[in-house]
């Protein structure tokens, strides 16, 4: 005889057996090892068929009682739990082995074979588990028991195995999707990084050059001059090779370069370059492009300051903006640029704006706009920084 249909709830033969998909925990909270056991994911784990059993067991609770047969909460939650808690446990071996054999790691006939295997092995483990734990419970005849646990559940635990394996997979995919994302923008990082670099690194030789050419210029007028310009240049390029590895510095910083550069500056021009500073305070600590500033300040020398007989003045702002940006200025009072030629075709302002493009896409801009007494003003803006 056939025990009742309470020493096997959620199988009563009188009750239609519902299909279902049951919810997993993503195998991506699981560790890869499987010698080390995080906490956090094991309890997600649970919780996941804690609820799927409570679903279960009001399931079991309301039908028992419309047919007639009611049975306890209490009762209805601890066999219901019970069932779907041997799921649980046996499911490790199910999602060890989707992860094991993923899609395309076989021809699919031969997966196909492998899992239909694989679940009824699954069901059969469980009838014997479950069955067990009835005739510990309820004293029930083993043999009775496993033998109304096998018709009426088989079918439905290899069920729950290919919902068990078909959500590994898509976590797995999912997963994998996020990994190769996650490599894409690293790379594309990295990418972006190389180039600011190398960009970066082009500063140096054009620096060079153009410095060199104004000690040469000097040496035929002022040799005490030109060499104390000298050692003072040597210093200043240590010094510009020491930070070509930092992408960003402070604005303070960037200033404090300048002006060694504009001391060498100084002693060119003996007396006919003025700098004036007009910067805001709050903005000294904002985090600008490393060497954003000497390259339009030597732009401004060669072309505005440089073909002037008369003394010339050069101003440096910073301005935080309403909007959230940082404007930096350099005006000259020099001759100003020709209407004729192309503006931002030189080495340092092209480099000046592949470097913005890089870093701040459309929020960043270079322009030159007709300075207020004759010469240039350079504009640089972009999104306010904030970097520790």
């Amino acid at each position: 005889m056939a025990p009742e249909p309470s020493h096997f709830p959620g199988c009563n033969p009188r009750v239609p057996v519902q299909a279902f998909d049951i919810e997993h925990p993503s195998p991506q909270s699981q560790d890869r090892d499987p010698a080390r056991i995080r906490p956090l994911p094991v309890l997600l784990f649970l919780l996941g068929w804690t609820l799927v059993g409570l679903a279960f067991a009001a399931q079991m609770y309301l039908t028992q009682a419309k047919v007639g047969r009611p049975v306890t909460w209490s009762f209805a939650l601890g066999r219901s739990l019970a069932d779907w808690y041997t799921f649980a446990l046996i499911s490790w071996p199910a999602i060890s082995l989707a992860r094991r054999f993923p899609i395309g790691s076989a021809p699919m006939h031969l997966l196909v074979e492998l899992h239909l295997l694989a679940s009824v092995v699954f069901s059969l483990a469980w009838t014997l588990i479950r069955a067990g734990l009835t005739v510990w419970v309820d004293g029930t005849p083993f043999t009775e028991t496993l033998r109304y646990a096998l018709v009426a559940t088989l079918v439905f635990n290899m069920l729950v195995y290919c919902a068990i394996v078909t959500t590994t997979h898509a976590v797995e995919f999912y997963r994998q999707s996020r990994d190769r994302e996650r490599r894409e923008l690293e790379l594309e990082r990295r990418l972006v990084e190389a180039r600011l670099q190398t960009l970066q690194m082009q500063l140096n030789p054009h620096f060079l050059f153009n410095a060199l050419n104004g000690v040469s210029a000097l040496m035929y007028r002022d040799i005490d001059a030109a060499d104390t310009m000298l050692m003072r240049l040597s210093e200043l390029l240590r010094e510009a090779l020491q930070r070509t590895k930092q992408p960003w510095v402070s604005l303070r910083d960037d200033l404090a370069f300048l002006d060694r550069y504009l001391g060498i500056e100084l002693i060119r021009f003996a007396g006919r370059l003025t700098v004036r500073h007009e910067i805001q305070p709050e903005t000294l600590e904002l985090q600008v492009p490393n060497l954003i500033l000497q390259p339009l300040v030597e732009n401004a020398i060669k072309h505005g300051i440089e073909p002037k007989a008369q003394a010339s003045i050069i101003t440096l702002r910073a301005v935080r903006t309403p909007v959230g940006t940082l404007r930096l200025e350099v005006e000259d009072n020099g001759r100003g640029y020709d209407p004729q030629k192309p503006v931002l075709s030189g080495i340092g302002l092209t480099n000046i704006r592949a470097r913005l493009e890089h870093l701040f896409g459309s929020r960043g801009s270079l322009r030159l706009d007709p300075g207020s007494s004759g010469g240039v003003r350079a504009v640089v803006e972009f999104p306010v920084t904030e970097r520790s």
